[in-house]
């Protein structure tokens, strides 16, 4: 037994560097059926290596893999930017009447209510009156046991234009419109470093609005001669998920009337209706940077008066 061990020790330790050697150089061994040579199994061809790459359906042209959005947002003014910002109470009436004109027939708001209208400067009058133009159905069945649809009211909340989400997606062509209720805390472009450090100090929120508006405002420019837009698709390249969406433009010049002389042009509904969004998003907002910033300077006075107590208290303790 001893011998025979021996005898195979010695031969593993003949064929090892062989096989070694062999794997080390292509040629000193056959290739494998369907395998390249020179190539690992899977490998990408030295084209590809080192960098990813996309062929276009036509040319079969190579292009980096873009990074979408492919035009990132541009920062606006908007009057609720930074620790003294306020709501253009003006400008959220005219975002809403763009929701209602153009968003509502395809986009729900489930979260807001009519009577959170009221922070708009709307009466509770108007409010009513508002609530009262839509047809909801009651929660509660009547007496026969059937679901029956009224006038709306105040505590109402908006409803969608489809029954449910397959409803949605069947009428559009399967793609499920989201809820608006939250999309300008959503959808927000990562702004990277260092940009997102002086974010702290700017309190800079309005990265929803930004993207919105830009998204609104980017459709129509001509399409790259490497990107191929699907059929029933719409080319945006401010899309923060591919370079083309199922969601045609939704506005046009003159689409909404304004009655408060504001211009009736695609420029100035995208910035109302991203402005109305952002305050359906977060409508304390304003008086969230208002307390924030009061906080700020109590502990910036707090820390100086503990500071004097320090030194006043151990003035005389010898160190």
């Amino acid at each position: 037994m001893k011998r025979l061990l021996s005898v195979l020790l010695t031969a593993g330790v003949l064929v090892a560097p062989t096989l070694a050697m062999a794997q080390h150089n292509p040629a000193a061994a056959p290739a494998a059926e369907g395998q390249i040579v020179g190539d690992a199994p899977g490998a990408a061809p030295d084209s590809a290596k080192g960098a990813e790459a996309s062929t276009s359906g036509s040319g079969g042209e190579a292009h980096a893999t873009p990074h979408y959005p492919l035009e990132k947002p541009s920062e606006l003014d908007w009057t609720f930017a930074g620790p003294f910002g306020h709501w253009d109470l003006g400008q959220l009436q005219r975002g809403l009447k763009v929701y209602k004109e153009v968003c509502s027939t395809c986009h729900s708001m489930n979260l807001v209510s009519f009577r959170d209208f009221g922070a708009l400067g709307y009466s509770d009058a108007q409010v009513r009156a508002l609530a009262a133009e839509y047809q909801i159905t009651d929660p509660s069945p009547n007496a026969s046991g059937e679901m029956f649809q009224r006038p709306g009211i105040p505590s109402d909340r908006l409803p969608s234009p489809y029954p449910n989400p397959e409803a949605a997606a069947a009428a559009l062509g399967g793609a499920h419109p989201p809820d608006l209720s939250l999309l300008a805390k959503a959808r927000s472009i990562e702004r990277g470093f260092p940009t997102f450090v002086f974010d702290i100090f700017t309190q800079y929120a309005e990265g929803g609005p930004d993207y919105i508006h830009n998204l609104l405002t980017s459709y129509g420019e001509p399409v790259p001669e490497h990107f191929v837009v699907q059929p029933g698709t719409y080319y945006n390249p401010a899309f923060v998920s591919s370079f083309a969406l199922a969601m045609p433009a939704p506005l046009s010049d003159g689409a909404v009337t304004y009655d408060d002389g504001a211009p009736q042009t695609v420029e100035q509904y995208s910035r109302d209706v991203s402005a109305f969004l952002m305050w359906a998003a977060e409508p304390h907002l304003v008086e969230r940077k208002a307390t924030g910033f009061v906080v700020m300077i109590f502990l910036i006075g707090f820390a100086i008066m503990l500071y004097l107590v320090k030194n006043r208290v151990w003035a005389d303790t010898p160190h």
